[in-house]
Parts: C-alpha cells; sequence; structure tokens
C-alpha cells in the first residue's frame, strides 16, 4: 500500500482536472452508501466522526474518515482532519492511504466551482469568501478555473483571520482585500461562497442582488446554517445530492419557515452535469448551490491521485 502524502495529493490535484473529474464521476455515477456520522465528546469540546465510503464495481473502491472539532480554531488548529484509504474493488486489496485533508478542501472547492459553472453568471467576477479556513483559502483559485474572478473580498467573523487569507491571497496574485461590512460586501459580489462552520445564518436573502450566486459549501449538519430562509425564497436552488435535503441546517430551518420545499428544488449537481436539468436561465436571476458533501466527489479525486501517481511511477527512471 503507498502512503501518498499531503504535497503529493495537492499536486496531483490541480483544479482544472479536478473538475472534469467531478464533472464525469457525476455523470457516471457510483455506489453511495449514506456516510455514518457519529458524535465524540460532549457539547462543550467534542466533535464528529465521519465515514464516507463509496466505490465503482470492478474499479476503485474508497473510504474517508474525517473528524471535525469545531473548538480547534480557538487552539489555532484546523477544524477538520482526514485520511482517505484507496482499495481495489475486484480483490479488496488496499493501494494507498491519501491525505484526506487535501482531498476534502480541494474536492469541496471544485465541487463548488463546478456549481458555479453552470449556475453563476458567465461574467462573475467579484467574488466573496466568507470564512478562512483550508476550504476557504482554495476557493478562489477554484472559481477562477471557471469564471473570471478577479476580485476577492474576505469576510471573516475573527477580522484578523480574514485580513490573513487577503494577504495571502493577494500573493498569489489576486486583487484581494478583507471586509467587515457584510451586507455591503454580498451586495456588491457576483458569487457569495460561504466556508463556515456557523450555526447561526450569516447571509441574508434581502442583500443578494439580482445576478446573485450563493454558494453554502461549509455547514453540513442539521445544526450548522449560513444563509437564511430568505436566501432560499429569493433563490433558484440546486443541491450537490438529494442528501442535503436531510442533513443541511440550511435547508431543514428554510422549511420549517415555510420559505423552501423539497419540490422547490431545482436539480442536483448530477443532474446539472448530466444536462437533464438547466442551470441559470439569465443574467438577472438568483442562484444558491447547497453542498453537504459526497464520497462521489472523494472517490473521484482519490482516483486522479492514484492514476497521477502511477504514471509517474511508470515514467520515472528505474
Amino acid at each position: 500500500m503507498q502512503l501518498i502524502d499531503a504535497a503529493a495529493t495537492r499536486r496531483h490535484l490541480p483544479f482544472e482536472a479536478l473538475i472534469d473529474a467531478l464533472r464525469a464521476m457525476f455523470v457516471a455515477g457510483c455506489e453511495l452508501p449514506l456516510r455514518s456520522t457519529h458524535q465524540v465528546g460532549g457539547d462543550d469540546c467534542g466533535g464528529t466522526l465521519l465515514l464516507m465510503p463509496a466505490w465503482r464495481a470492478g474499479a476503485r473502491l474508497g473510504v474517508k474518515t474525517v473528524t471535525v472539532f469545531p473548538g480547534n480554531g480557538a487552539r489555532g488548529l484546523p477544524g477538520l482532519h482526514s485520511i482517505y484509504l484507496l482499495f481495489d474493488a475486484t480483490t479488496g486489496v488496499p493501494l494507498a492511504q491519501i491525505d484526506g485533508n487535501q482531498i476534502t478542501s480541494r474536492r469541496t472547492a471544485a465541487a463548488a466551482a463546478l456549481a458555479a459553472s453552470y449556475l453563476a453568471r458567465a461574467d462573475a467576477r467579484r467574488l466573496l469568501i466568507l470564512g478562512s479556513g483550508r476550504v476557504a483559502s482554495l476557493l478562489a483559485e477554484a472559481m477562477r478555473a471557471v469564471r473570471p474572478i478577479d476580485e476577492v473580498v474576505v469576510w471573516n467573523h475573527r477580522p484578523a483571520s480574514a485580513q490573513a487569507l487577503a494577504a495571502e491571497l493577494r500573493a498569489a496574485g489576486f486583487d484581494a482585500h478583507a471586509s467587515c461590512a457584510l451586507e455591503a460586501a454580498v451586495a456588491a459580489a457576483d458569487i457569495v461562497s460561504c466556508a463556515t462552520l456557523s450555526t447561526a445564518a450569516l447571509v441574508r436573502g434581502d442583500w443578494l442582488r439580482p445576478g446573485t450566486h450563493l454558494d453554502l459549501i461549509g455547514s453540513f449538519t442539521p445544526q450548522m446554517r449560513e444563509a437564511d430562509a430568505a436566501c432560499f425564497a429569493r433563490c433558484r436552488v440546486f443541491v450537490d445530492t438529494d442528501e442535503a435535503l436531510a442533513k443541511s441546517g440550511d435547508v431543514l430551518d428554510a422549511i420549517a419557515e415555510g420559505a423552501f420545499s423539497a419540490g422547490d428544488l431545482q436539480g442536483t449537481l448530477a443532474e446539472l452535469c448530466a444536462g437533464t436539468r438547466s442551470g441559470r436561465a439569465n443574467a438577472t436571476e438568483r442562484t444558491l448551490f447547497k453542498a453537504v458533501g459526497s464520497a462521489l466527489e472523494d472517490l473521484a479525486a482519490a482516483e486522479l491521485v492514484w492514476s497521477a501517481v502511477q504514471r509517474t511511477s511508470v515514467s520515472s527512471p528505474s
């Protein structure tokens, strides 16, 4: 079994290739059991353990283990850690242990960009990022793979963290700055991308101007929420998978408040990729993409890494 570290995993997951791999996997499909979720510890210091399997018969089988501890920010640690195990789906032979943090963060940002390729305006250039963690730091690069992003604004509940990420993005060549004025930043953005672990709504539907694409990719449990119910009432709503209807606090709260129903759903990412549901219809409508993450995305990313490593091994001199 090969051990593929973070640097190699990152190197073999460029966003253009990863977005294409996700699109292909969403069209082809795979076996996708519901994730298993377990609470670890108490409310004040505990976290969540996720087990996410997926496989393609006769090809590859994978399972990702994820730990999410929201209190880690105060400890100076990332809130999420994971590892990915890849197996031969015919024999069960272990093939590789791959850095799960890189897979998770890059496939999450890539899935958001894949959705934006169908839902954001073609001329969308102003990106607002809510959050400053690992996924948030990748969103500008991922979105620029599908839209002409040339201005990035960063907001975080800790202003110093927003300023630090904005500085990193400037060093990477983006016109980026931090903002504490969230309402004004939302109103000015073409794409609003939320990558937080918030348990209270951050974005208000009344702030979204016509033509805005709202991207909610941070929250993934019924207790988490990044947008209010008015966002769902004012937007055409899409999800990564139907699991979002049962697992997303944003969706569940919007349903409870009467602003949204399952019948209002416009489609899944698989349907957008397959062309069986249409994306953005015009330049003025508001669109919303809600993702809770899918093991399908992890498998697509892991297979991309594995294939690249095998090609590298074959081409390297003995």
